[in-house]
């Protein structure tokens, strides 16, 4: 399989994750053409409380487990659980509340980026 098609797979996994816990105002930039960008793809979500956020971090991790055996790299973020950070290699999943995601407008910061928004599934 290519690169290309290894990561759109990729990003819809991580996406359908996201909804089957509820996740809001999904989004995916894709900055693959920036040379400055801290990875190739963003996919950015937000819960309802930090209880929410923390609850739709351990289900990604866990369904991309149990479902395609992919371990992140990395995450942080759950002390607090305003921004949860977990790092699939040239994707990156940014699980926020609502005002951190403003607070740090990942959309406005990288608005040369190619953006894609998903519905949010009840």
């Amino acid at each position: 399989m290519t690169e290309s098609k290894i990561s759109t797979q990729l990003i819809e996994q991580l996406i359908e994750a996201i909804q089957d816990r509820k996740g809001l105002n999904i989004t995916h930039i894709d900055m693959s053409h920036i040379e400055t960008a801290a990875s190739p793809h963003f996919i950015i979500c937000e819960g309802t409380s930090s209880m929410h956020v923390a609850s739709i971090a351990d289900h990604v991790r866990e369904y991309m487990l149990e479902n395609y055996q992919i371990k992140p790299f990395n995450y942080d973020g759950y002390r607090a659980a305003q921004w949860i950070v977990i790092d699939y290699g040239d994707t990156l999943v940014h699980v926020f509340t609502r005002d951190a995601r403003e607070l740090y407008n990942l959309e406005e910061l990288w608005s040369d980026a190619e953006i894609t928004e998903y519905p949010d599934i009840f």
